[in-house]
């Protein structure tokens, strides 16, 4: 009897833990304003960053030069925010992966991206960094304002404002 509670308690546990990443990744808590798990949070935050420095790198290779400008920022200041996540996942020895790759949606992106040129490849680019942005001031809002680890929270909230100003140069950038 112990053993059938024992399995009931984890795969309800599992079960939890499932809906919460659901819930992540299909937006709905995004939608209701719920903070992302800590989890959740430093795997969205880390596959953000991996492909903002993905796609600026390609920008920096074919964008005009207004573009190329921005995409390099974004290359610099997402390997300096990738890093510090890194180093504050470790430091507070916080259980939780760092992705070292994409997901798949962010590779179809980039693999789409790679296949335009001229303005067109600015046009994209351009629209996409105003949505991964907007995305992103969203996860670090919500994981700011109500997220469960209080040092991965207070570095969301202090770097709010590099994203909150990614967001508004790439709105310039989409006119």
């Amino acid at each position: 009897m112990k053993k059938l509670v024992l399995a009931a308690a984890v795969v309800l546990a599992a079960t939890a833990a499932l809906a919460q990443s659901v819930t992540e990744k299909t937006g709905v808590n995004s939608l209701l304003g719920v903070a992302p798990s800590t989890e959740d949070f430093v795997k969205k935050a880390a596959t953000g960053d991996l492909f903002e420095i993905a796609v600026s790198k390609l920008a920096i290779e074919r964008a005009d030069p207004a573009t190329r400008a921005f995409a390099e920022e974004m290359v610099r200041d997402h390997e300096r925010i990738g890093s510090e996540l890194k180093q504050m996942v470790k430091n507070q020895a916080i259980n939780a992966v760092v992705p070292a790759e994409m997901t798949e949606s962010q590779k179809e992106t980039l693999a789409e991206l790679q296949g335009v040129q001229g303005q067109d490849f600015n046009d994209r680019y351009h629209s996409d960094q105003v949505k991964a942005h907007a995305d992103a001031v969203d996860l670090f809002q919500r994981y700011g304002e109500k997220g469960e680890q209080a040092a991965i929270k207070t570095w969301a909230v202090n770097t709010l404002p590099v994203l909150r100003h990614h967001l508004d140069m790439a709105k310039e950038l989409n006119k």
